[in-house]
């Protein structure tokens, strides 16, 4: 596939090398908003920028028909708006909070222990933990807020705050260390015992690598898809 990448740091550098090693061509690398003309040649974009500049790269390349990858966290107030231009544009769409073919499987996982544990309320209390490296901008993850909502959506729980906590609230703790590149914790505490998951990223390649295999799975497709999608989590 030819590929375009929106957003050249760390992230685009270790997507790029997955690319080369899957026999892909990246022919268009850039840091900012992408101009039509540029994207003549591509057959897929994959955007991983700043969250102030999400959302003018992404209208670009779906207007110009481009199916797109998207890892940028912290634009989502702009969501249904992308999604409008997807699907006006016939083309194929999939952002993830977390392309990692691992933390997708642990928000699947969370997922079912949350409904298990919506039974016991009263016994447990929830606790969201995450941890990342200093250079990260928003504040909770993406990854995080991923597993909120799938919490949400599986229990009694209304929403999520950094500040807050309430019965009807998860209380999500945000880290920030030097070298980290993610660990999520879920926690069930009781006064006799703790549940826990989590999973710990060792370095960017998983994420890299997901959003490679999203970017391939794409590729002739029209529509808004999931990382659930992907890995037929569905």
């Amino acid at each position: 596939m030819k590929i375009a990448l929106v957003g050249y740091g760390k992230m685009g550098k270790a997507i790029e090398e997955i690319l080369i090693q899957r026999g892909h061509d990246v022919v268009l690398k850039i840091s900012r908003t992408p101009l039509p003309e540029e994207l003549k040649d591509v057959e897929v974009a994959i955007e991983f920028s700043r969250p102030e500049y999400a959302f003018d790269n992404l209208k670009v390349l779906l207007e110009n028909k481009i199916p797109t990858i998207c890892g940028t966290t912290g634009w989502l107030d702009k969501q249904d708006e992308i999604n409008k231009f997807t699907l006006e544009n016939n083309t194929g769409f999939i952002y993830a909070s977390n392309f990692s073919l691992g933390v997708n499987l642990f928000f699947d996982l969370n997922e079912k222990l949350a409904k298990m544990m919506s039974k016991y309320r009263n016994e447990y209390q929830i606790n969201l933990e995450e941890i990342h490296h200093t250079q990260k901008l928003d504040a909770p993850s993406g990854t995080a807020i991923t597993i909120a909502e799938g919490i949400i959506e599986q229990t009694s729980y209304t929403s999520w705050s950094l500040d807050q906590n309430a019965d009807d609230i998860i209380p999500i703790e945000a880290k920030r260390i030097e070298n980290v590149p993610g660990t999520h914790i879920v926690q069930y505490n009781s006064e006799i015992d703790t549940i826990e998951i989590s999973h710990t990223a060792h370095s960017r390649k998983g994420f890299a690598l997901g959003a490679v295999i999203a970017a391939e799975w794409i590729f002739d497709k029209k529509g808004i898809f999931s990382m659930k999608d992907v890995l037929e989590l569905n």
